[in-house]
C-alpha cells in the first residue's frame, strides 16, 4: 500500500488525514484544536474508533508529535503505512506557485514571502511545513488553494486599480477553494448524466459550462468552461464574494473608509469583516443549522440573513451564466451545499428562467454519492444569443441544465496530486 499523509495547518489547529490515493479511502484522520491555548483537544479516528483527549498543546511541533503517537497507539502504524509523501494544504500561492510543488527550503521561503497576501493563513502553513519536515523524512508537497485559478482570463483576474499600484502590491483576483473547485468540476465532467447530456447535444467536453457553489462556513463560486476556470467569487483574499459564516463577502470599499473615519482602526475593521460579519453579524449565529432554527422560531434578523445569503447566491449564478453564455450544470458542494436541501431549492427557485429545476424527492434524499437533483425533462430547443462575455456561447440547442450535488474531497485531491508528483519525480 502507498499512502499520503495530508496536513492542513491553521493558526490554532492541525487537521490531518492518512489517505490511500489509489482507492480514495481515508485510513485515519482527525484534528488538533486550540494549539497554543490553555487547554487543547485532540480527536483521532481510525477504523471506526474515535479517541478524544483534552491536553495541553503548546505549539504545532507538539501537535504533530501527539498525532504521530496516536497513530502508533490507535493505528494505523505510520511505519507500516507506506507513506510516499506528506501533502500540505497551502492557502496562498500568489503568482509564484501555480501547481503542486515539491517542498525545499526555497519553496518554504516563497510561501513565507506571500504572508502579506494571506496573513491569517500562510504563517500557519509555513509552521506546519517546517515541523512536518523535521519529523517525517519523506517528500513533502505543497498544494495551493489558489493554483486552480492562476489561469483566469485577465478580464476576470484584474481589478480596476491604477496598474502600477496593482503590480507593485500584487493586487489581482487570486481565488480560493481551488482544490475543491477543481476536484468537483472534474468529477462533474466525468459523471454519466453529464456525458449523456453532451452526447445528446453533439458536443465535446471542451464546451461544458459549469457553475460550482462551494458552500461551507467559507463559501465561493466558480465558473468553469471545459475544465478551465473563467471566473471566481473570491479575490485578493477569501473575503470577497458570497455571504459566509463570519465573512461579509462583497461590499462597497467605501464602507471601510467610513468606519475608519468613524474611529475604528484598520485591524478592527479587518476583524469585523472577517470574523464578525456574514451570517454571524446579521443574525448572531454563523452556523447554517443554528440559523435555520432561529428562522423557524420566527426571528426576523435570521430571516433577513438567510434572504441576503440566498440573494447573493442567485446573483452570482446569474452573473456566471452571462459569463459562460449559459449553464449546463449547476453543482452544490461542501458542508452546506451537500447537506442542506432547503438552501439548494432556495437558490434554484429564483433561477427558473435559466432552465434550472429541482426534483424535490431527489433533492431531499441524503447520499454520499455524486447525483443529479434536477427534473430530468428536456427543455424546448432555443437559440443562444451571444452576450458580451469572456467566452463565446455554445451555438447549439440546449437541453435542460442539470443541477447536481457532488461531495468534495480536498484531502483526496491533495493526496493524489502529491502522489503523482512524487512518483513522476
Amino acid at each position: 500500500m502507498t499512502t499520503v499523509l495530508v496536513l492542513n495547518s491553521g493558526s490554532s489547529s492541525l487537521k490531518y488525514q492518512l489517505v490511500d490515493p489509489a482507492s480514495g479511502e481515508a485510513l485515519a484522520g482527525g484534528i488538533v484544536e486550540r494549539i497554543g491555548e490553555a487547554g487543547g483537544r485532540v480527536k483521532h479516528e481510525a477504523k471506526g474508533n474515535e479517541v478524544v483527549r483534552d491536553l495541553p498543546v503548546p505549539d504545532h511541533g507538539e501537535a504533530l508529535r501527539i498525532v504521530m503517537g496516536l497513530f502508533d497507539e490507535v493505528g494505523p502504524s505510520l511505519a507500516e503505512a507506506g507513506i510516499a509523501a506528506v501533502g500540505h494544504r497551502v492557502v496562498h500561492g500568489g503568482e509564484v506557485f501555480s501547481a503542486p510543488t515539491l517542498i525545499d527550503d526555497d519553496v518554504v521561503a516563497g510561501v513565507r514571502d506571500l504572508i502579506p497576501l494571506a496573513p491569517l493563513h500562510n504563517p500557519a502553513n509555513v509552521t506546519g511545513i517546517e515541523v512536518a519536515r523535521e519529523l517525517l523524512h519523506v517528500p513533502h508537497v505543497a498544494v495551493f488553494d489558489t493554483a486552480f485559478f492562476t489561469t483566469l482570463p485577465k478580464a476576470a483576474s484584474t481589478y480596476a486599480l491604477d496598474r502600477k499600484v496593482a503590480a507593485e502590491h500584487g493586487v489581482r483576483r487570486y481565488g480560493f477553494h481551488g482544490t475543491s473547485h477543481q476536484f468537483v468540476s472534474s468529477a462533474v465532467a466525468e459523471h454519466p448524466a453529464v456525458l449523456a447530456k453532451l452526447a445528446a447535444e453533439g458536443r465535446g467536453p471542451e464546451t461544458l459550462r459549469q457553475v460550482v457553489l462551494h458552500l461551507g462556513n467559507g463559501a465561493s463560486a466558480s465558473a468553469v468552461l471545459g475544465g478551465a476556470p473563467v471566473d471566481t467569487s473570491m479575490g485578493l483574499t477569501p473575503l470577497e464574494g458570497l455571504v459566509m459564516g463570519t465573512r461579509s463577502g462583497d461590499l462597497d470599499p467605501g464602507i471601510i473608509f467610513h468606519l475608519v473615519r468613524g474611529g475604528m482602526s484598520g485591524d478592527e475593521v479587518d476583524t469585523l469583516l472577517n470574523k464578525r460579519s456574514g451570517l454571524l453579524g446579521m443574525s448572531g449565529v454563523g452556523d447554517m443549522r443554528e440559523l435555520r432554527k432561529l428562522v423557524e422560531s420566527g426571528d426576523g434578523d435570521a430571516r433577513l440573513a438567510l434572504d441576503v445569503y440566498l440573494h447573493r447566491l442567485r446573483k452570482y449564478v446569474g452573473a456566471y451564466a452571462a459569463v459562460l453564455g449559459g449553464i449546463d450544470v449547476l453543482t452544490f458542494t461542501a458542508g452546506v451545499g451537500e447537506n442542506d436541501h432547503r438552501i439548494r431549492s432556495g437558490v434554484v427557485r429564483g433561477l427558473k428562467f435559466l432552465g434550472l429545476t429541482i426534483d424535490p424527492a431527489a433533492n431531499e434524499t441524503r447520499s454520499d454519492e455524486a447525483r443529479v437533483i434536477s427534473v430530468r425533462k428536456p427543455a424546448e430547443p432555443h437559440p443562444l444569443v451571444a452576450p458580451p462575455s469572456l467566452v463565446e456561447p455554445v451555438e447549439t440547442p440546449a437541453q435542460t441544465p442539470l443541477v447536481m450535488v457532488v461531495p468534495t474531497n480536498e484531502e483526496l485531491a491533495i493526496a493524489r496530486q502529491s502522489a503523482a508528483l512524487t512518483a513522476s519525480g
